[in-house]
């Protein structure tokens, strides 16, 4: 029997417990800048919690799905090495502050978020940049259909959870490119909840099962909906998505790339295998998560949402900070 490589060593332990550490330090952060009415400063502070943090994680990672050439980012650049080189190799992806705008006004549902899986198994949005999705708890996971009209999925939900249409809730994201749609689950019966920015946070929304939300569908970030299929792969549900080219020059791209634009995508392609991880920390308080709160000079209290897929555990972590303490442990200042 051929002696196995390092570098085919998969995840073994939990590391959704290490990475943790990595978004609550990209949320004390953040939460320095909320209300401030700067996106950039705020999404710069993130990242460099992130940053510091992430490099002393056990893992010989790779990002996949970084800030990138959206963001213009100097770190946590795709293809960037993170992790102090040690197995597992995994592919990263991050999103230091999800909702800047959202941290920048002080409004709710701002988070930080990383997914973790291994080496090669994630999804690789290319030149794409958005993608059409649908999410959902597992009750109803079989009931996604970007073809299907919308207002029919809207009734089959409604059937399938044994109550009236106007019972079911979707969130959308506020975008013109979304009218159509919306008015297609009004006119079913259904309502809707507007959100104007957080497509993770809808995901998780949607597929939480305490939450008065039934559906996620609307036009979002190709990167998200990566990071959105590790959190329903730990977390139970279903997502679906389709690459949607902003022009026809992005569609001839991703086409000479070897991208099929018409194919639908489940989270099992975005993300595959049965070993990922995913962490999430609230910045400002919101639907899935409480933001951070300071505490004197030196306190801080966070909540985290901490995941694995294949145990599919399930951690709500309510952490103190001594930010003193952190800076002398990371060299870092922590908020």
């Amino acid at each position: 029997m051929a002696a196995r490589r390092d570098e085919d060593m998969p995840p073994d332990r939990n590391l959704a417990l290490e990475l943790v550490r990595v978004t609550e330090a990209a949320a004390l952060q953040a939460a320095r800048m909320v209300g401030m009415g700067d996106k950039e400063a705020a999404d710069q502070a993130a990242v460099d919690g992130m940053h510091a943090v992430l490099h002393t994680i056990h893992m010989d990672g790779v990002v996949v799905i970084g800030e990138g050439e959206k963001d213009e980012a100097p770190m946590l650049a795709n293809g960037e090495e993170v992790g102090d080189g040690t197995p597992p190799y995994v592919d990263i992806a991050v999103d230091p502050l999800e909702g800047t705008r959202l941290a920048a006004a002080g409004r709710p549902n701002a988070l930080s978020v990383i997914a973790l899986a291994e080496r090669g198994s994630m999804f690789d949005p290319g030149p794409v940049f958005y993608m059409e999705k649908m999410a959902g708890r597992d009750e109803i996971a079989d009931l996604l259909d970007l073809d299907r009209p919308l207002g029919r999925t809207v009734e089959l939900v409604a059937e399938r959870r044994g109550v009236e249409v106007r019972d079911v809730m979707v969130v959308v994201l506020d975008r013109p490119r979304h009218e159509e749609g919306i008015k297609a689950i009004r006119d079913a019966g259904a309502r809707v909840r507007l959100i104007t920015d957080g497509d993770v946070a809808g995901a998780l929304l949607a597929a939480a099962p305490d939450r008065p939300v039934d559906l996620l569908w609307g036009i979002g970030g190709t990167p998200e909906g990566v990071i959105s299929a590790a959190a329903l792969k730990c977390y139970g549900g279903g997502l679906i998505g389709r690459l949607w080219p902003r022009d026809d020059d992005e569609r001839r791209r991703a086409e000479d790339a070897g991208y099929d634009v018409g194919k639908v995508l489940t989270h099992d392609d975005l993300v595959k295998g049965s070993n990922c991880f995913f962490s999430a920390t609230g910045v400002t308080d919101g639907d899935v998560l409480a933001g951070v709160r300071y505490e004197g000079a030196r306190g801080a209290t966070t909540e985290s949402l901490v995941m694995r897929s294949r145990s599919g555990t399930v951690r709500r972590i309510q952490s103190r900070h001594d930010r003193t303490k952190l800076r002398d442990l990371t060299g870092y200042r922590m908020g």
